[in-house]
């Protein structure tokens, strides 16, 4: 919602900037203002969104994704190669199936709503992308925390260096 409410808000400042002639018949100003207060309500509103189903996961335990963009990107291939062998089970061939058939839907010609209508037509496949971005970070983000907290585990088992040096003073 932050990033759609942000995308509403630079293209109600583009208009603002950039256009001159009416809008759907509407003036260029109305339009450009209208667009920029929805994009701030939409956004502050993902913000609230967001900060509401952290605390709700933090409270029932959920673990929280971890990683940054390129750190969940560079995790994905190892995602599929451990969900594929089994070594994996957070993630189930549901879900990887769901991938396919939305990268399938991306790269396809076929939409449901097809491009020649001149703003409804994308928005099907930016919806499409919306999710399987979201998807597949959150995903490559708790698949990260499990190989965190599967390294600390191995870890701790074996004498840290302070260990070492307690041992032989």
């Amino acid at each position: 919602m932050v990033f759609l409410g942000g995308l509403l808000g630079l293209i109600g400042l583009a208009t603002l900037v950039f256009r001159d002639a009416d809008v759907a018949g509407l003036p260029p100003v109305g339009v450009g203002v209208g667009l920029l207060s929805v994009g701030a309500a939409v956004a502050g509103l993902g913000v609230v969104r967001r900060r509401w189903l952290r605390r709700r996961r933090t409270e029932r335990g959920e673990p929280e994704p971890i990683g940054d963009v390129f750190e969940r990107a560079r995790a994905l291939p190892r995602l599929l190669r451990a969900a594929r062998r089994g070594e994996y089970p957070g993630l189930p061939t549901s879900r990887m199936a769901l991938w396919g058939l939305a990268v399938v839907y991306l790269v396809s010609p076929i939409d449901i709503l097809p491009e020649l209508l001149p703003v409804i037509g994308v928005t099907d496949d930016a919806g499409v992308a919306v999710w399987l971005l979201t998807s597949v970070s959150t995903a490559t983000g708790l698949y990260l925390r499990h190989e965190r907290d599967a390294l600390r585990g191995s870890t701790s088992d074996r004498p840290g260096p302070r260990a070492d040096r307690r041992q032989h003073p």
